[in-house]
């Protein structure tokens, strides 16, 4: 069990839990709600008991709910990128696989890939990338293109639960 290092959750009041918890995942404050919500005043202070239950309320929505947390999320060595226009949490991922530190020749292929990726199946590709590089990234890009548009649904919300899990971690 690990416990967080900065705060105690089953302390914190709910407009406090959702602030802390918001952008655990990428730009929905919802799962936080819900979690804060469900937990009938029994949040857990242990990383990965809370972690399942954010999980659990993620999973637990409808498709268009996680569809739409999907495409909150940005492409990887995208325009928001470059722009600098990544959530800190985002920009500090893509820069750990050292997807900021990309040739010109590296950015074109995360492009088409991307473009290839969203075409294909309606959605940005989805990958957790802490302890990855950018060479792994690409060579899961490819590999995932042959991929069911439901097989990478719900390849989308693992990768998505993975980050998660990294990002409590990280508190």
């Amino acid at each position: 069990m690990s416990r967080f290092q900065s705060l105690t959750p089953s302390q914190l009041e709910r407009t406090a839990f959702i602030e802390a918890f918001a952008d655990i995942y990428e730009h929905s404050p919802w799962i936080a709600e819900q979690t804060f919500d469900q937990a009938s005043g029994a949040i857990p202070d242990d990383i990965e008991a809370l972690h399942q239950r954010m999980c659990a309320q993620m999973l637990g929505a409808d498709r268009a709910r996680q569809l739409a947390l999907i495409q909150a999320h940005p492409d990887l060595a995208g325009k928001a990128a470059l722009a600098g226009q990544l959530t800190a949490a985002s920009s500090a991922e893509q820069a750990g696989a050292g997807i900021d530190a990309c040739s010109a020749e590296e950015y074109a292929r995360f492009t088409a890939l991307n473009q290839a990726y969203r075409q294909r199946f309606g959605f940005p590709f989805i990958m957790a990338v802490k302890g990855s590089d950018r060479k792994r990234i690409l060579a899961a890009f490819e590999e995932r293109l042959h991929n069911t548009e439901e097989q990478e649904f719900a390849r989308a919300l693992g990768e998505i639960n993975r980050i998660a899990l990294f990002r409590l971690q990280a508190l």
